[in-house]
C-alpha cells in the first residue's frame, strides 16, 4: 500500500497495540483525508466566481432538475441542514442568482428558481469545474478511477441505506 499519512498513523497504532484491527481506519481515514484535501483545494473555478462548493451545489441542484425546488428539497439534494440552505439561498438571492417565490397554497413554503444570470453562471462554470476536477484526478489511470468510482459508489449506497435513513 502507498506510504501516506494514514499508513504512518496505522503503523503508530500497531506499534502501540499489535492486535488492534486498523482496517476500518485505513479506509475511512483515507476517505476523510482525501475529502479534507479536496475541500482545502478550494475549487479554483468556483472561487474565481466568488462561490463556495456548497453554493454551487445548490445552484447545480436547481439547474439539473430544471424545475423550482423548495428549500427542504434542496436540503435533501445537497445533504445540508435547512439553516445552511437558507443562509446560502439568501446570499445567492442577494447576488441575483436565484429567485424565491411563495407558494400559492402554503405561505410557509418557498419555491427557488435560477435567474437568467444564475443559469448562465452554472452553464459557464460547470465545464470549467469539471476540467479542474479532471486535472485533480489526472494522476490516476482510467482503470483506477473506474474501480475507485465503483467501490465508492457501492460504499455510498450502503451508507445511505444505513446512515442516511437515520438522518431523515
Amino acid at each position: 500500500m502507498t506510504d501516506d499519512i494514514v499508513a504512518s498513523v496505522v503503523r503508530q497504532w500497531q506499534a502501540v497495540d499489535p492486535a488492534l484491527d486498523t482496517a476500518p481506519m485505513e479506509l475511512i481515514g483515507r476517505i476523510n483525508r482525501c475529502s479534507a484535501l479536496l475541500q482545502q483545494a478550494d475549487d479554483a473555478p468556483l472561487r474565481s466566481a466568488g462561490l463556495t462548493r456548497a453554493e454551487f451545489d445548490l445552484l447545480g441542484a436547481v439547474r439539473r432538475t430544471a424545475r423550482e425546488l423548495t428549500p427542504g428539497e434542496l436540503s435533501r439534494e445537497t445533504f445540508s441542514s435547512g439553516a445552511a440552505v437558507t443562509k446560502r439561498l439568501r446570499a445567492l438571492q442577494e447576488r441575483g442568482l436565484v429567485d424565491r417565490r411563495g407558494d400559492d397554497r402554503d405561505r410557509r413554503v418557498a419555491h427557488v428558481r435560477l435567474t437568467d444570470d444564475g443559469r448562465e453562471l452554472v452553464d459557464r462554470l460547470l465545464p470549467e469545474q469539471l476540467a479542474y476536477e479532471r486535472a485533480v484526478l489526472s494522476g490516476l489511470g482510467e482503470e483506477s478511477r473506474s474501480r475507485l468510482c465503483a467501490d465508492l459508489g457501492e460504499l455510498l449506497v450502503q451508507l445511505e441505506g444505513r446512515l442516511g435513513a437515520a438522518r431523515r
